[in-house]
């Protein structure tokens, strides 16, 4: 009778500890979910970005090119 117990208590602590990896597996699956979910998320943030930065790169350089102050003037380099 007291093997039956020995075992009784050995299964429950078995069923406990597979529960319990059960329960951390499904967790760590969350968890990464999340993370798959906010690495896309920055992924299409980053695209939009790089998008508005090459929209401005090419109005600085229209203003740039349109503006007196930075074009290069033939006349200066002569008086040299």
């Amino acid at each position: 009778m007291n093997s039956d117990m020995d075992g009784d208590i050995e299964n429950q602590v078995e069923l406990e500890e597979k529960t319990r990896l059960i329960n951390q597996v499904l967790e760590l699956q969350n968890t990464l979910e999340d993370l798959s979910a906010r690495v896309d998320a920055v992924k299409e943030e980053n695209l939009k970005l790089k998008s508005e930065n090459q929209v401005l790169g090419q109005y600085i350089e229209n203003l740039m090119s349109a503006s007196s102050v930075f074009q290069t003037t033939d006349s200066k380099s002569k008086r040299n």
